[in-house]
């Protein structure tokens, strides 16, 4: 099911393609009116000229739409809890009448695969696009071949480039720079610290970075080593083991982010090196650790529900609602409010949200319909 906008367009195109092929079975001659109707000659006219009108102010689209998700990396619990809650949402706007499908192309790809993800979903015909990218710019072209048969396009989690994107993501760089100066705050300037990251490259990973270091260079705090673990924890562990064996006393501190915190910490501790202060983000196993082991430590939110909040937008614009430009960022981008994050002063509460979930949860945040609406004319 296509855009109300693009099925518009194919409706007038056609009643156009109509009207030249009567006229030309009448040899472009007018028949004379009929001496014997009632309707005159002047309200003809008036007929003529109001129903073109009616064609072009089409009623709202009301769906049900078909919604694609394009999904290149599996390996995080991050990535599981957002298509889950995809699911579930898309799940209750069905009962709506509101979604009509839900489609999902999820696996480890590159970002050639990912483009064959896109294509897969324009050519299964859905009427928007949910993607977390593996590139902030290689897969414009496909953005822009989709963009060109109806499709709406959202990148989350992650920003890019494309101007036939909507991004719908928090700012990743200033979502790095809370727990970097929480860091700098703790070890103190001229203090030597480690950096654990996801995948070199992602937009995400890239953003983080940058907004990290940005923080350290400002306090004069040296990074000794800028580490990738690829977002998980095996991989986080390990390269912090090889971290604490390469540097060991010289190291003051460690800003670890995203999946790879959880391993992280768990080396440090292995390592009786608890003495060390540490940066993670709020999930459950990670939260659990941090209490039971009295850790300094901080913990940030990066919610997979921004997943089901891009699925509101695109609902709300599928329906012929409007963006407000004055919310967008480089034309484009919504950016999402940073949900608040959690120290040692209020871990309690960062703990009974996690009471019953799994290790891997991450403490979430979708924004309502009602807040999404505000972002709207």
């Amino acid at each position: 099911m296509r855009s109300i906008r693009q099925r518009t367009n194919r409706w007038l195109g056609l009643g156009l393609g109509l009207a030249l092929v009567l006229t030309a079975c009448n040899g472009g001659e007018t028949e004379p009116a009929d001496p014997d109707t009632d309707t005159t000659e002047e309200e003809t006219e008036e007929e003529t000229e109001e129903e073109p009108a009616d064609d072009a102010e089409a009623a709202p689209d009301e769906g049900p739409f078909t919604i694609g998700v394009s999904n290149g990396f599996t390996a995080s619990e991050w990535r599981t809890q957002m298509i889950a809650n995809l699911e579930e949402a898309a799940a209750e706007y069905q009962e709506q009448g509101l979604v009509d499908e839900l489609i999902i192309e999820n696996d480890d790809v590159d970002e050639a695969g990912q483009i064959e993800q896109i294509r897969n979903l324009v050519n299964a015909g859905v009427d928007a696009i949910i993607i977390n990218p593996n590139s902030p710019d290689a897969l414009n072209a496909a953005f822009d071949e989709a963009a060109a048969e109806g499709v709406l396009i959202y990148a989350v989690d992650q920003a890019v480039t494309s101007e036939s994107v909507t991004n719908v993501v928090i700012d990743q760089s200033e979502w790095a720079q809370i727990s970097a100066e929480w860091l700098a705050d703790e070890v103190g300037e001229g203090a030597e610290i480690v950096m654990v990251n996801g995948i070199a490259g992602h937009p995400a990973n890239e953003a983080r970075v940058s907004g990290a270091m940005s923080v350290f260079e400002e306090a004069d705090i040296e990074v000794l080593a800028n580490a990738n673990a690829d977002w998980s924890q095996a991989e986080g562990q390990s390269v912090m083991q090889e971290l604490l064996s390469q540097y060991g006393d010289q190291i003051d501190g460690v800003w670890a982010q995203d999946g790879v915190a959880e391993g992280v910490l768990r080396a440090l501790i292995d390592a009786d090196r608890l003495d060390l202060a540490t940066t993670g983000e709020a999930r459950a196993g990670y939260l659990r650790l941090w209490d039971e082991n009295d850790v300094d430590t901080i913990g940030v939110i990066n919610p997979p529900g921004v997943a089901v909040t891009a699925l509101r937008v695109a609902l709300m614009e599928l329906q012929g609602e409007t963006l407000d430009g004055s919310q967008l960022t480089d034309g484009n981008t919504l950016l999402l409010p940073l949900p608040d994050s959690f120290t040692n002063e209020n871990l309690d509460e960062a703990l009974e949200r996690a009471e019953g979930e799994p290790d891997g949860y991450s403490l979430d945040v979708i924004l309502s319909e009602e807040e999404v609406a505000e972002f709207f004319e």
